[in-house]
């Protein structure tokens, strides 16, 4: 195998928005979000192969960036952010941390539940499936949005 990253130690969906994310072979995902000029909203879900949603509740933190190469931060509600634990995530517009990482693990995804969908109102959602259960070579990883 050529790689050392795709397929090894990680997938990738770029336009992951409204996408529920199968953690079926994967210990977790973090979701790169970029509000790119103003506040965001994501809503995140849990579900059974994207089906029967139920609300996610487990955001235990997140991490903050220019989304251009600065350092990550890890940011509070002081900081302009908001946990609702109601699945509804919400970071103000703060120039200097246009883009978030939000891990949520396997693990913490409720008995049955095996993906997990965020939605964002504005901007980008990216999301990087890693800790592969099984590795392939890229042109053989299975589809992870379901």
């Amino acid at each position: 195998m050529a790689t050392k990253g795709l397929g090894m130690a990680f997938n990738v969906v770029f336009l992951a928005t409204g996408k529920h994310i199968s953690l079926a072979n994967a210990s977790g995902v973090t979701f790169i979000l970029f509000e790119n000029g103003g506040a965001q909203s994501t809503d995140f879900k849990e579900s059974k192969a994207g089906a029967d949603e139920a609300v996610l509740t487990v955001l235990n933190e997140y991490w903050a960036s220019d989304g251009i190469g600065g350092v990550w931060t890890a940011e509070t509600d002081d900081a302009g952010a908001t946990l609702n634990n109601d699945s509804n995530f919400v970071k103000k517009d703060t120039t200097a941390f246009d883009a978030a990482a939000i891990y949520i693990g396997a693990d913490e995804l409720s008995d049955d539940f095996d993906s997990i969908e965020a939605t964002v109102d504005a901007g980008d959602c990216i999301a990087i499936i890693h800790d592969l259960n099984v590795q392939r070579a890229p042109e053989n990883l299975k589809a992870v949005a379901v």
